[in-house]
């Protein structure tokens, strides 16, 4: 029998059993994935708590490690200070919790004995025996004194054991369905802090220098300045539809105030809806465009559309926005370009109208010379019997220029009167000379400039 001293110099009083449980759980959970070997165990025997791994077995050596450089060379194990297995053995034997540790290196157990040297001064050791089976595989922590319910706080502390639902894995971590009242955070699978208004709970497996400098020996404390970057980086690596929906259905709720903490990152919002415009058929709306243009909204629903209502700001930081396959996101204006590209016209050949519209087509050369001729840009001037939706007016349109076919496309309606036909003809042929949109400045000079040609014409007769 040999006796370490673990010169344990600051004691941790504020952990509790299931604190110290977690590292115990941890180093093995560790020594798993470093080995690759099965999956640990954890099980009651009599009355004790057995926790086992199948590694390569503690030694009394790793008792006087300050760091394990092993574990600070790897990326995704839990513990990185080496120094969690004496805090813990601090907390069992202030707790009197009788602990033995078994390999096939040796046997080891704790006591409180003289400091060497130093009769007056008792320190915690670890008393080292000889292992009673050299064929021994792994390592067996035996706790007598611990409780069912400290043993599941531990449990709980895992992300491997809380039965939380992984929802994506990205390379910065993972987003998990939130249990509860509020949003867990994990990092490299181990619980460090809760946040009540989260939409989801996180693990974090690319550590940031933030957190490495929040990650004290006691893991607890993270305050979320330390784990928020790294939470924005997993939601804007996000690619799957089911995340995106959860963050958008919760866009609503931000002009209510009862929003999610993440939906205040205004590069979250639109992250997800990239992701959504590409994976789905959305339309992106606020709440004032659902109420001004209704018909629109309807006509979207019919053709498949699902309808995600999304705060101002985020309105305009999504126009002219594409998504993550490079398409645009349909917001309003994308909508109705799309809209019109599918739309088609029901033309009609000029013999098919009845005589009352044939006289009045009859006249489009007169009204061609009246405005001047014919613009070079058109080619053609038709008539159909269908007519696309102006859905900010929320009428159908009596006509419009078509630049893809360079043709002025008029309702058959206008031919229910020469001033109904050679009005309509007029203002969109303006359209095709000038290129000038609806509601502008520019059209309504130019519309103003030809009144005023017909009148000098009119008048100089």
């Amino acid at each position: 029998m040999k006796k370490f001293d673990l010169n344990i110099e600051k004691i941790l009083e504020n952990w509790e059993m299931h604190h110290a449980i977690r590292e115990i759980i941890a180093n093995a959970l560790d020594e798993q994935l470093l080995t690759k070997t099965k999956d640990v165990e954890i099980f009651k025997h009599e009355n004790s708590w057995i926790i086992r791994d199948f590694g390569r077995g503690v030694k009394y050596t790793h008792l006087t490690q300050n760091e394990n450089q092993e574990k600070l060379s790897h990326t995704e194990v839990i513990g990185k200070f080496g120094i969690g297995l004496k805090d813990a053995l601090a907390t069992f034997d202030r707790r009197k919790v009788v602990v033995t540790i078994k390999s096939k290196h040796s046997i080891i157990s704790i006591e409180t004995s003289p400091k060497q040297g130093f009769d007056d001064i008792s320190t915690l050791h670890a008393v080292i025996n000889a292992s009673d089976d050299t064929n021994f595989v792994g390592t067996e922590f035996r706790l007598q004194g611990v409780s069912d319910k400290d043993i599941k706080e531990a449990k709980n502390l895992f992300l491997i054991f809380s039965g939380e639902e992984i929802l994506e894995t990205t390379k910065k971590g993972q987003v998990i369905k939130r249990r509860g009242a509020g949003g867990s955070i994990y990092i490299n699978g181990v619980k460090v802090a809760e946040e009540e208004n989260f939409l989801f709970s996180y693990n974090i497996t690319a550590l940031s220098t933030p957190i490495r400098k929040a990650l004290n020996r006691e893991r607890s404390n993270v305050g979320r300045s330390a784990y928020t970057g790294s939470i924005k980086k997993i939601l804007l690596s996000l690619t799957t539809k089911e995340v995106a929906e959860i963050l958008a259905n919760d866009l609503i709720n931000i002009s209510e105030g009862t929003a999610h903490d993440e939906l205040s990152w205004i590069d979250v919002q639109e992250h997800s809806v990239k992701i959504l415009n590409q994976l789905g058929k959305y339309l992106f709306i606020t709440s004032f465009e659902g109420m001004q243009h209704p018909d629109m909204i309807d006509q979207a629903r019919d053709s498949g559309h699902e309808i995600i209502t999304i705060p101002e700001n985020l309105r305009k930081k999504i126009q002219n926005l594409n998504d993550l396959s490079g398409n645009p996101v349909t917001d309003i204006d994308q909508f109705i370009s799309n809209y019109n590209n599918s739309f088609e016209f029901e033309f009609i050949n000029p013999d098919k109208l009845n005589e009352e519209e044939k006289l009045i087509y009859r006249q489009t050369p007169d009204i061609l010379n009246i405005f001047g001729g014919k613009p070079e840009n058109v080619k053609e001037i038709k008539i159909s019997s269908m007519m696309r939706k102006d859905f900010f007016s929320e009428v159908e349109t009596l006509g419009c220029w078509d630049k893809s076919t360079n043709s002025v496309i008029l309702s058959r309606k206008t031919l229910k009167t020469i001033s109904d036909y050679s009005g309509t003809l007029i203002h969109e042929l303006i359209h095709a000379k000038t290129g000038h949109d609806d509601v502008t400045r520019e059209f309504e000079i130019s519309l103003t400039e030809v009144v005023g040609y017909f009148c000098s014409k009119l008048l100089g007769k």
